[in-house]
């Protein structure tokens, strides 16, 4: 299993917007695409993808199951809804969103498994889930059909416990939130290795993300923002750099919504 290791975010992207910066990252070169159930913008998503004149097979499409869809009847029924707002047969990845305490792991886990096997996914996996709740996903499915767990992680929120887990498991990292929401941009570290490489600090903290191995999600509105954090993907960090941002970590999470989050590792 692959995940690409550079895609577009549209989190908090509504209408309008949410079509534009998908339109906007495909033309700069992106052909990894990130959506949910819950950010309501499927339709604009799947509206920019069909209009890009880009080969569906040359795109990398995830979406995420909400927790609303978690009973076994629903679940494949919502993703097959997914789909049709997509203007799409099948996306590459398929998440579960967020773990769900009220409704046991092993029948949200193997209703997506079985949307696998009926073709509406490519691939599963699992996101915003702790060691506990990931374990207990590995129990129901395996590991070796769990493609990634796709977590907050930046600068500030290293997640070095469940990081470590993880690739014990086999399991990929994607990281979102991965520029702190813009916050991690002004710290003087960051901006002090950019100044040394000649790049932003965007690019340099996505570099840092995808050498350590994560895939990153980046979101934005504006075209010249979507083609500069592309160009992470050229910049090779040295390893004082690597330790620099290594002793940023400050437990900095961001995404915490009481009665949904699990307790964090």
């Amino acid at each position: 299993m692959t995940i690409p290791s550079f895609g577009a975010g549209t989190f908090r992207l509504q209408g309008q917007a949410a079509f534009d910066s998908v339109r906007n990252a495909i033309e700069a070169g992106y052909r990894a695409i990130d959506t949910a159930q819950i950010y309501g913008n499927e339709t604009e998503v799947g509206q920019a993808v069909a209009e890009s004149g880009v080969a569906r097979k040359e795109l990398f499409l995830t979406t995420k199951v909400w927790n609303d869809n978690f009973a076994a009847d629903r679940l494949v029924a919502s993703l097959e809804e997914s789909l049709v707002k997509l203007s799409t047969d099948y996306v590459d990845l398929a998440l579960i969103h967020w773990p769900l305490s009220k409704v046991p792991v092993e029948q949200y886990m193997v209703a997506l498994a079985t949307a696998r096997e009926r073709g509406l996914a490519r691939q599963i996996g699992i996101s915003n889930f702790n060691i506990d709740y990931t374990r207990r996903a590995i129990a129901a499915v395996g590991a070796g059909q769990i493609a990634t767990n796709q977590i907050e992680l930046s600068p500030y929120l290293q997640n070095r416990k469940l990081v470590d887990f993880l690739q014990g498991q086999g399991i990929h990292v994607t990281s979102y939130m991965t520029l702190g929401y813009g916050k991690v941009l002004d710290d003087p570290a960051i901006g002090a290795i950019a100044a040394r490489r000649n790049a932003t600090p965007a690019q340099v903290t996505l570099a840092w993300a995808m050498q350590l191995g994560y895939a990153v999600i980046p979101s934005s509105t504006k075209r010249e923002n979507l083609a500069s954090n592309l160009q992470a993907t050229r910049l090779q960090l040295s390893a004082q750099d690597m330790v620099d941002i290594a002793a940023l970590e400050r437990n900095g999470r961001m995404v915490n919504p009481e009665g949904l989050a699990p307790a964090w590792d």
